[in-house]
């Protein structure tokens, strides 16, 4: 079962930060679209019979790399995810692309997190959030608009879409977890203003076509990411852990 809070206690970080001014952008899917861009041993998890597509643009502060004496200067980072269950059935996140600001994040393609370097930016203009970003090269691209509103009370599904505690990465055909452990994510009523993106095409989906759900955090500190690990399977995989690349 998914749950709000974190599953496990990450006593030795391998990397902290804060995830602050987050918005989640969700989209419905086929699952069986989704399992064609998932490695074998993850399988595609679902929400009454239906498979998820997450973007979602924040800042990232306080990160202090392994041996880092300082922490980086705040960046912008935008993840487009799935949801998905490893060989053991517990569930966690499977990320079709990240689009990051800061080349230092670069380091961990070497495990398998498919980054990918942009021009990104967020703005505040009145009570509205706009993120906009584009690939280096003329890659996919995306502007995204939002107005948070009032504190609301999670529901399941959006506990579901919100709180996943493990992420799954691919290196050299062998699937990896990384724990994470943070506070439950605040939610606030979000109203889509403006949502344009080429980033779900680039991953290997038709553009989404239905409505999203969406929401807005004001975000989390002390995120507490654990060392990554082999996950104890059978046979190899093929690594699709960087689309199109």
């Amino acid at each position: 079962m998914v749950s709000y809070g974190p599953q496990q206690r990450v006593y030795v970080p391998e990397l902290r930060a804060d995830w602050l001014t987050q918005s989640f952008v969700h989209w419905a899917y086929s699952p069986a679209q989704i399992q064609l861009l998932l490695p074998r041993g993850l399988a595609v998890d679902t929400y009454d019979g239906s498979a998820w597509v997450s973007l979602t643009p924040f800042v990232m502060a306080g990160v202090r790399p392994p041996g880092s004496p300082a922490s980086l200067p705040p960046f912008t980072e935008t993840n487009l995810r799935t949801y998905v269950r490893g060989p053991d059935g517990r569930d966690g996140l499977w990320f079709l692309s990240i689009e990051v600001a800061c080349p230092v994040m670069l380091a961990a393609r070497a495990m398998g997190v498919p980054y990918r370097l942009g021009r990104l930016a967020l703005a505040r203009h009145g009570d509205t959030v706009a993120y906009t970003g584009v690939r280096w090269g003329g890659g996919p691209r995306y502007r995204l608009v939002v107005r948070p509103g009032e504190p609301v009370r999670p529901s399941r599904l959006d506990v579901w879409l919100t709180s996943r505690w493990r992420a799954f990465t691919l290196r050299w055909g062998v699937l990896w977890e990384t724990p994470v452990e943070h506070a439950p994510w605040p939610l606030r009523e979000t109203r889509l203003e403006a949502m344009e993106e080429t980033l779900t095409r680039a991953a290997g989906l038709p553009p989404p076509v239905a409505r999203p759900i969406v929401h807005f955090s004001d975000g989390v500190r002390n995120v507490r990411l654990g060392v990554s690990h082999p996950v104890r399977r059978r046979g190899r995989v093929r690594d699709r852990s960087v689309p199109g690349g």
